[in-house]
């Protein structure tokens, strides 16, 4: 799943109208899992200066990059997280990780050749999924226009609960830039693959 996606499903799924105290923790742990992408994306486009079909088809693959994408990932770490915030009775903590291991679990069968070691460092098995959230080749389209919905769907569910405004305009401009790019990628085809998160 894309980053935004994540976000939104996961305040839905583990947050509450009447505990605005969860947002920040469930926004923030949902994107953490994705954290050392947006560092990878920056050094090797910004920095060494590689083209993106260089960045996606081989960068993306170097041992380094991958075992700090598969740190954050890690089931086992995640969840050794978990147990530490409830040991210490760190509120904040625990809606910080359980939405790192939501983040993890909705990602697990959305990867393909890109899927990443969700039980890293202590095993190196991959789970490669027939299916994946954006690869063509793998009913990326299907995939990619059901995740849309789902996001769209919680965002109305997200949209009624949220009593900021800034946050519904945050809602309402993840869900123009999900058209926009759905309808490039997929249908106008006019997007390369950038392998977005």
């Amino acid at each position: 799943m894309n980053t935004p996606s994540h976000i939104i499903v996961n305040l839905v799924a583990l947050g509450r109208k009447d505990a605005p105290e969860r947002h920040v923790p469930l926004a923030l742990g949902a994107v953490t899992p994705d954290a050392a992408m947006f560092v990878f994306y920056i050094v090797e486009k910004f920095v060494r200066q590689f083209p993106d079909g260089v960045i996606w088809s081989e960068r993306y693959y170097a041992e380094g990059w991958q075992s700090t994408f598969d740190l954050f990932n890690s089931i086992p770490l995640v969840g050794f997280g978990l147990l530490i915030a409830v040991a210490l009775k760190r509120d904040w903590w625990k809606w910080f990780t359980l939405s790192m291991g939501t983040h993890t679990l909705f990602d697990l069968p959305l990867h393909h050749d890109d899927a990443h070691r969700h039980f890293y460092p202590f095993f190196d098995w991959r789970f490669e999924s027939p299916v994946s959230y954006w690869d063509p080749n793998h009913y990326g389209q299907v995939v990619a226009l059901m995740e849309a919905a789902a996001t769209l769907g919680c965002s109305v569910v997200l949209w009624r609960r949220l009593r900021w405004k800034v946050g519904k305009v945050a809602v309402i401009g993840v869900n123009v830039l999900y058209v926009a790019v759905y309808v490039a990628l997929y249908v106008l085809g006019t997007l390369g693959h950038t392998h977005s998160r």
